[in-house]
């Protein structure tokens, strides 16, 4: 058999695997563990960015003093943040549970849920 480019990645098999590649910019070692996609650094990057608009906020406006919400808690910006953020990750996992794939429209929810947490809760 003539070994052709276009008949070459029919050949290989298993012993590809161990094939040493040249490494990117974003190849990390100590992270290999987590599928690292640009959707996971936008994640973290979302929650960098929400983390320093409440510091800012707070220098803005001090006194992030506790209210009572709708479920009788006191809750202060931070608890809202974190309230807002859990509520978006379970909403997104009830979505892919029940509906599948299309996160936008959990997004969306999410979003809208975290709009009614910062004005209600």
């Amino acid at each position: 058999m003539i070994i052709t480019p276009s008949n070459k990645v029919l050949l290989l098999g298993w012993e590809s695997v161990s094939e040493s590649r040249e490494k990117g910019f974003f190849d990390f070692e100590f992270i290999t563990w987590m599928a690292w996609t640009w959707q996971t650094a936008l994640f973290f990057v979302f929650i960098a960015l929400c983390l320093t608009a409440m510091v800012l906020w707070e220098k803005k406006v001090p006194g992030g003093t506790p209210r009572r919400g709708v479920l009788g808690l006191d809750t202060t910006r931070g608890d809202r943040l974190f309230i807002s953020l859990l509520s978006a990750a379970f909403i997104h996992l009830a979505w892919l549970g029940i509906v599948g794939s299309i996160l936008w429209i959990a997004t969306i929810i999410s979003i809208i849920f975290s709009v009614f947490v910062f004005r209600y809760f």
